[in-house]
């Protein structure tokens, strides 16, 4: 079989690799010629483990990458569009990309195919598409949404292993193009589930919706164990042993970022809003999740004497492990209140150096922000510690070193992963997310 992707980013290409080496011919197409030129040298753009391999191992055999779309799709039987859609300023998705590849596709068919929306959309881009297709279209093209439900940091194991496939198509014929195209990763058991485009539309947003949302009630449980006297980490676990709840997602740490769950409950909402729902529940998840870092810094200015002149070691960038994105990382605005307060950072992560530096220069700059490889660097003569991201090799660190390198004795740990004890045995401080203070 043969298919082309639209859009190398991180959908499309972890798409067009595992595609790849499962044995179909996938071309990506890309409107940057520099970029297109690095990726042939294996060089991907952004940090996914294994990713980088598997683009090396399957070009140019089965995995190409090129800028002429109507040569790319021409004699594709499946076209996926996986360009950006961006926050606009209300919260709502640009779809300004995938409505301009729609029209170029359609533009350049020769022959029937499935135009495959795998970018995250709001319910009713399908229909927007199919007017789009419509209007420019000498042939009949399908249109189908399948969205994708990729973790950053275990991408790939997502896509090879999944646990569903939507496939959202009346289409029979459509539907059976995507089923023989996924059938490599569906045989263990039948991990499709076929649905009307607006269905599939809308399951990405409520997982995500889920998901953001348990996240910001864990955090608003850890408050309250905070100002109560209880211990945030004892009320998860017996949380999470309900089965009907379940232990994932169910961790008090500094509130979630990145790419997906900020923006697609913004665009949640605001699909609400124009469809005359109030989405209450998805707009609360996302005013709580500005609370974490606030409150910390509460804890660290009431510890600390205030945070004018302090020095504060940050490990930890990336929103999350495994990932070097740093989009709406929690890390970036607990440094940038910090600057804000009058105290300075040194600050590191084993991925997220270059794009946090990226980030930083955009926004508020590098003054008083100092970026450092080494992480026991990074705490040298720091009047505290913060445990932003928790890479695994941050989760068991050498406590007595990082006690000899500050100057201060706080230990402050964002994401609740160190032993309380061990710290308070090293001579520290330690503050975590609706824990007791101990040392």
């Amino acid at each position: 079989m043969k298919i082309a992707i639209v859009g190398t980013g991180y959908v499309g290409l972890v798409a067009g690799a595992c595609f790849a080496d499962s044995g179909t011919h996938v071309t990506c197409v890309d409107v940057d010629e520099q970029k297109l030129e690095k990726l042939k040298r294996g060089d991907v753009p952004f940090f996914e483990p294994h990713l980088a391999e598997l683009v090396k191992k399957n070009w140019p055999a089965r995995l190409e990458f090129t800028s002429n779309l109507p040569a790319a799709i021409d004699g594709r039987e499946v076209v996926f569009i996986a360009v950006g859609t961006p926050p606009q300023e209300d919260g709502s998705a640009d779809l300004s990309h995938v409505l301009k590849v729609a029209e170029q596709v359609a533009k350049a068919a020769k022959h029937e195919l499935a135009l495959v929306t795998k970018s995250t959309v709001p319910v009713g881009t399908n229909q927007r598409v199919r007017e789009v297709v419509e209007k420019h279209a000498k042939v009949k093209i399908n249109v189908v949404s399948n969205p994708e439900f990729l973790k950053e940091g275990d991408a790939i194991n997502d896509f090879l292993k999944p646990d569903r496939i939507v496939i959202g198509t009346d289409d029979d014929r459509a539907y059976d193009a995507l089923a023989r195209l996924y059938a490599p990763f569906n045989r263990q058991r039948n991990r499709i589930l076929r649905m009307s485009p607006k269905s599939a539309e809308i399951v990405k947003y409520a997982a995500n919706a889920m998901l953001a949302t348990k996240i910001s009630f864990m955090n608003e449980i850890a408050r309250l164990c905070d100002v109560a006297g209880g211990d945030a980490e004892h009320v998860r676990v017996a949380v999470g042993s309900d089965e009907r709840i379940g232990m994932q997602f169910l961790y008090p740490g500094l509130g979630f970022g990145g790419s997906c769950f900020p923006k697609d409950l913004r665009a949640l909402v605001r699909t609400g809003e124009e469809l005359g729902v109030d989405m209450a529940v998805s707009r609360a998840a996302v005013a709580a999740n500005e609370g974490p870092v606030r409150y910390l810094l509460d804890h660290m200015e009431k510890d600390l004497g205030g945070l004018r002149d302090k020095v504060i070691a940050i490990w930890g960038l990336a929103f999350k492990p495994r990932t070097d994105d740093v989009r709406e990382a929690p890390a970036l605005r607990l440094t940038r209140e910090i600057v804000k307060r009058g105290g300075s950072v040194r600050a590191t992560d084993p991925e997220a150096l270059e794009t946090a530096k990226e980030r930083l220069l955009a926004t508020s700059g590098l003054d008083r922000v100092t970026l450092l490889a080494e992480p026991y660097e990074a705490c040298q003569g720091a009047d505290a510690l913060v445990l932003a991201t928790e890479w695994s090799e941050y989760r068991a660190p050498d406590l007595p070193r990082i006690k000899a390198s500050l100057r201060g004795r706080h230990l402050f740990d964002g994401r609740n992963v160190l032993v309380p004890q061990a710290v308070a045995d090293a001579g520290l401080v330690y503050r975590g997310m609706g824990r007791p203070q101990l040392g």
